[in-house]
């Protein structure tokens, strides 16, 4: 089972889409198994966008990300992290599919609702930085077996 990182970033806070955003998670068959709400300061942003420090974009990124509340979401399933980056939709709303969260609610490239970790190693970092173990459960999903079967 594979665990990912997706942030409702404070553009998706502000237009009150917290809630779509898990809704299309938990209807995909994907777990919450971690969520809370905060401000991420400057350190953290540093942090969580090293890979981009030096780009010509990296201000607007950490402006962005520290300008209000944040939602950080740890979701589990199978492929999640295929999976989240899917449902979110391409990173440009305007490339991004209809049906797809950024498709349809996401304006521009640097407001486009959330963010997820883009691969499986990327998803482990970004999620150690919003929680600590203990603040992840784990539990078996009655419906589970129901989404979700290997043959």
């Amino acid at each position: 089972m594979e665990r990912t990182l997706c942030l409702v970033k404070p553009d998706g806070v502000q237009r009150g889409l917290i809630g779509e955003v898990v809704a299309r998670f938990e209807r995909k068959g994907l777990q919450i198994v971690g969520i809370k709400m905060l401000n991420i300061s400057a350190e953290l942003a540093a942090k969580h966008y090293a890979a981009h420090q030096g780009k010509p974009f990296y201000p607007a990124l950490v402006a962005h990300i520290t300008s209000g509340p944040v939602v950080a979401i740890t979701v589990q399933g199978h492929r999640a992290v295929e999976v989240v980056r899917s449902i979110n939709g391409k990173t440009d709303p305007a490339l991004a599919m209809a049906g797809t969260i950024r498709g349809d609610f996401g304006l521009t490239m640097s407001r486009n609702i959330v963010h997820a970790a883009d691969s499986v190693e990327a998803a482990t970092y970004e999620i150690s930085l919003y929680f600590q173990p203990e603040e992840l459960v784990s539990y078996e999903q009655a419906l589970f077996k129901w989404v979700f079967r290997e043959d």
